[in-house]
Order: structure tokens, then sequence, then C-alpha cells
């Protein structure tokens, strides 16, 4: 049984159509939604980069439903990990235990604005994972006083924050990630539909733990449309993440991606209408295990329309083959 989402891109809807959006895609009966944290968009045409979390705030309180979810949040640089953990905790308290804490390693493109420059992945590891440390304990409600390789807290508390703390989920890529956060998460992100990667964290983790992923989509009544503005907002992907990571600006994404031509992005991911290309490209992420899949729609002017689709026959199509989520929500692991 697999639950769908949906994904809000801060990199391609003002803060105001996000919040709407939100609420559109819980009535079209989406269950859960997840959220970009972008200081840039990848390409300039995408022309947006709100702040999530005062979307969050907004969406929290517009919504009633639906578990809500950073996809992903880098508590590193551009954010100290104790200011991450207070805002992560006010969010939940917001939407009434509706909210998981996704993290990730982050990337260039966000965390060089704040002029600290960008380590290599080791080390952006070793950050994450004493940010993890730092978060997980201030949910546990107390004071706490904190002195590693990266970063130091002194005397930090939140005053603020459910019983029993907020639900963290944490990126990983591959064997060395999953290493260092498999045991101290409560869920996993990967954006590839690899089964080794759900088989590992589980042997890590000693758990059989949510899974999280996400599949971009260009559905528009014209195909051709869709694989245009496809090309246009989308070809970003093309370098991979261990690339992606690595860019500092739109136009290095530029550059790096000229080459992409519109049958690439056409071959990636399902454009245009046909129910049935979308629902298959669901597919690999349910059969690696993935428990939840959030969609990304390509371009915010559609999303209304793109709603109104996912209610009429998209979700059916997909709660047909795949089965309907008994408890589609994210919560802490037993015994945490």
């Amino acid at each position: 049984m697999t639950a769908f989402g949906y994904t809000l891109l801060c990199e391609q809807r003002g803060p105001r159509e996000l919040v709407s959006d939100a609420v559109a895609a819980e009535r079209a009966g989406f269950d859960f939604e997840v959220i970009s944290d972008h200081y840039f968009p990848w390409l300039d045409s995408m022309g947006h980069a709100p702040y999530a979390w005062s979307v969050l705030g907004a969406v929290a309180t517009a919504t009633e439903r639906v578990g809500l979810m950073t996809y992903v949040t880098c508590p590193t640089i551009r954010y100290h990990p104790a200011v991450v953990a207070q805002k992560a905790a006010t969010v939940a308290l917001l939407a009434e235990g509706r909210f998981t804490l996704g993290l990730g390693a982050g990337e260039n493109l966000n965390e060089h604005v704040v002029g600290q420059g960008w380590p290599p992945a080791n080390v952006r590891h070793e950050m994450l994972d004493e940010a993890v440390v730092i978060i997980r304990e201030l949910f546990g409600g107390g004071y706490v006083n904190f002195v590693g390789k990266h970063y130091r807290v002194d005397s930090a508390k939140l005053w603020d924050v459910p019983d029993g703390g907020v639900p963290i989920a944490v990126a990983v890529s591959g064997t060395q990630s999953i290493e260092h956060f498999a045991p101290v998460s409560d869920a996993m992100v990967a954006v590839e539909p690899e089964p080794a990667l759900v088989q590992g964290f589980d042997r890590a983790a000693g758990a059989e733990l949510p899974k999280i992923g996400q599949q971009p989509i260009s559905w528009d009544p014209d195909r051709d449309t869709a694989v245009e503005r496809a090309h246009e907002l989308f070809r970003w992907f093309a370098g991979g993440w261990k690339v992606n990571a690595e860019l500092p600006g739109t136009a290095g994404f530029a550059a790096a991606t000229s080459f992409v031509r519109r049958e690439d992005v056409a071959q990636a991911f399902p454009c245009g209408p046909d129910v049935s290309a979308h629902v298959e490209a669901v597919r690999p992420f349910v059969d690696a295990g993935f428990t939840h899949v959030a969609l990304a729609q390509v371009g915010g002017e559609t999303q209304p329309a793109f709603c109104d689709f996912a209610r009429d026959e998209l979700l059916p199509a997909l709660r047909e083959e795949f089965g309907e989520a008994k408890e589609p929500a994210i919560g802490l692991r037993s015994g945490r």
C-alpha cells in the first residue's frame, strides 16, 4: 500500500500561490505534501524562491488532514541546527502533529549565500550527523549543551515542542549516508528508486521504516506543451545529484544542461495527458519498497488544473494499481 503526495515546489511558485495549491491538493485527495527549501531556483526560468518555512506555517493552518514535510531542508550552513529545531517544532505544533522534518546534506546553490564556503561531501555528512544529534536532543524538551567538531550549542531549549518530538527523515544516496543516518532516523528520503537503498536502510536502522520518494511529471492536455514546459523548467535534473549539489548558481545549471534535448526530458519522466504513463512512472518506487511517493508537477501555472486532474483521474488510477495507504502519516519510530 502506497501513500501518494503532492510537491510544493518553491522554485516555480510564489508564496500565496503555494498555500492555495496546498489547499487544492488536500481537497484533491493527496495523502501528504512535501515542500522544497531553496534560496535559489535551479534555473532563472523557474522564477521563484520564497522562504519555505513561512509558507509551511501558512499551509499548516490552511490545511486539516494532509501530512506535511520538508523535502528537504539543510541544517548545516544556511541554518544552524538549533534554529532548524525551533522552526520544525513550531510548524509541528501548528500542524497538530502532521509535520515531518526532512533533512539533507544540502546543495551549493542554496548554502553558498551566507559566504561560509562549500565543504566536500564527507565533511557535509559530518555536519549533518552533528546537526541531527542536536535537533533530536532539542526535541526532547530539555536544556541542550553540545560541543562538536562543527557546532556548539550553549544552553539551548525549545519552549514550544510537541510531546515526543518531531519525526525526522533523512535523505540518503548510498552506503556512507545510510550508515550515518539510518540508525538515527524515523524515515528515509531518496530520489532514486533503488531496492538496495531500501534494504540497506532497514538493515542499518534495525526496523522497517517509511521510505519517501519523489517523481517529477509534466501533465498537460497537450503532450507537446508538456514536453516544452518540462524542457524549459526541469532539465536541471540531467546532471544528477552529485553534480547538482556542487553547482553554485542558476548560470551553472543552465550551462551544464544546455546539451539536454526535449526528447531527453520526455524520456526521463512522463509528459502529457496519458494517465497510464504517470502511473507507470511511479512503479519503480513501489517495486523498490517505497511507502510514500510525492509527485512533482512541472509548471507553476499548471497546478490548479493538475490538482483537478489528480482528483478525477490520476489518484484513482494510482490507488487502483497500487492500493490505498491505511496509515499515510510518518510517525516517530517505535521506542523513540
